[in-house]
């Protein structure tokens, strides 16, 4: 690759970076000041309030790991020791592991609120709502115990001289690593991982097909120059894959992006890149999206909350 071309990828890849910060910070802070304000005075939804949460992960996930990766993207490594690099690391993991897990109680929570009134789950929507804040504090609480044990392992451990493996995260390194650790995080982390992944689709492809039948059902009511596209099962459908899509595919592309990244000794420039910018896909694109089907906008004026706060 020329020089010429190589100095316009470079200068691309860091004007991503500065868009993806810049978008997934100032797009989940504002929308969560938005709900904490609209809080002061009203009742959240459960989805509102899982909606807190996922943009509380998402602005973790952006400053731990967007911020390190933009200033090695300008030229800046190595500026984090091993104990700053080992905390840095540990908020990207909680914060990733709570945005998969509440992502997935908002999937599993729609299914139950649209399923049919006469089904078996007709009485679980007002439980789920009881008990969905329980359920966020408790991943909160497990995400921090599980890679707090990770954090503290590698701590103890990093001076043994059976810990050899190191990783390079180019603003950092760090050691402490063996397979007995990466077998446990495998299990420990991965495996829900991959869970709630595959309980999000399943829930989303049962939202979808509960939707259609709904449409076919009731399609005789709509008026005939009501266009089938426009219905509101239409457009609930296309906002479920439209949010689904997006989670499942920069998730999806990101774990296996750093899988090949974890096996190969020789990692490509494009390689790390793609991985890094993948990773951030969708806690920077995530509240645009999620606002678009689950926006409170609509109920909340302004200026009011201009006003509220300042």
């Amino acid at each position: 690759m020329s020089n010429h071309r190589m100095e316009f990828w470079n200068m691309t890849i860091k004007m991503i970076f500065m868009l993806q910060i810049t978008t997934g910070v100032l797009g989940n802070a504002l929308f969560l000041i938005f709900y904490l304000v609209y809080y002061i005075e009203h009742i959240l939804k459960p989805t509102d309030l899982i909606l807190m949460h996922i943009m509380t992960a998402n602005v973790l996930i952006v400053l731990s790991k967007g911020v390190p990766n933009t200033l090695v993207a300008f030229g800046l490594k190595k500026f984090l020791n091993d104990f700053v690099c080992k905390i840095i690391l540990y908020i990207q993991r909680v914060g990733r592991s709570v945005s998969i897990g509440t992502t997935c109680f908002l999937s599993v929570f729609q299914v139950i609120t649209i399923s049919h009134r006469e089904s078996c789950c007709k009485d679980q929507k007002a439980k789920a709502a009881k008990y969905i804040g329980c359920s966020i504090f408790l991943l909160w609480v497990l995400s921090m115990i599980i890679h707090f044990i990770f954090l503290v392992y590698t701590l103890v451990k990093r001076n043994n001289k059976n810990m050899t493996r190191n990783r390079d995260f180019e603003y950092c390194s760090t050691g402490g690593h063996n397979e007995i650790n990466d077998l446990l995080y495998a299990v420990l982390v991965m495996c829900p991982e991959v869970f709630f992944s595959v309980l999000i689709a399943w829930s989303s492809g049962s939202m979808i097909v509960m939707l259609y039948r709904h449409k076919q059902r009731v399609q005789h009511i709509h008026s005939s120059h009501v266009s089938r596209r426009n219905s509101p099962e239409s457009r609930a459908t296309q906002n479920i894959l439209v949010l689904v899509s997006t989670f499942l595919a920069f998730y999806t592309v990101s774990s296996v992006l750093q899988g090949c990244i974890a096996l190969l000794y020789h990692h490509n420039w494009w390689l790390v890149n793609i991985t890094r910018l993948t990773s951030l896909g969708f806690p920077s694109l995530g509240p645009f999206v999620l606002m678009s089907h689950y926006s409170i906008m609509p109920r909340v004026n302004l200026v009011w909350i201009w006003n509220k706060i300042f």
